[in-house]
């Protein structure tokens, strides 16, 4: 891999690892703090997660600026990985896996796949 795509990938890897943070906190905080459920407390850490990664790797890991389109590009691409993830977790679970097979293929599945779509479509 050329070092300056080596490099974006790492940035985007720890991104998402701070997102991930940033989910975990937020969904957390509201189920502590609030009498709010678990699918709720999720899907609103997962929309505070996901401004937090596009902010992340629209600035740092792909250097580019914020605009309307690649929001909008940002955003389905999150919602793809979304559908991707439980497309997965769904097909694991059905076939009589673990949960943490699931896991597992989520996570060496879905992060490349939306490093290159990020790559080559939203921040084209």
């Amino acid at each position: 891999m050329i070092p300056v795509m080596q490099g974006r990938f790492v940035r985007f890897g720890m991104s998402g690892m701070a997102s991930t943070g940033v989910h975990v906190a937020t969904a957390a905080t509201l189920l502590a703090t609030t009498p709010v459920g678990p699918t709720f407390a999720n899907a609103a850490a997962f929309c505070v997660a996901t401004i937090c990664s596009y902010l992340l790797n629209t600035l740092w890991s792909f250097s580019s600026r914020i605009d309307h389109a690649n929001v909008a590009r940002f955003a389905l691409v999150s919602l793809i990985g979304l559908g991707m993830t439980t497309a997965i977790a769904h097909t694991v679970a059905a076939m009589g896996g673990v949960a943490w097979l699931g896991i597992g293929a989520v996570v060496a599945t879905v992060p490349p796949v939306t490093y290159l779509m990020h790559r080559h479509w939203t921040y084209r």
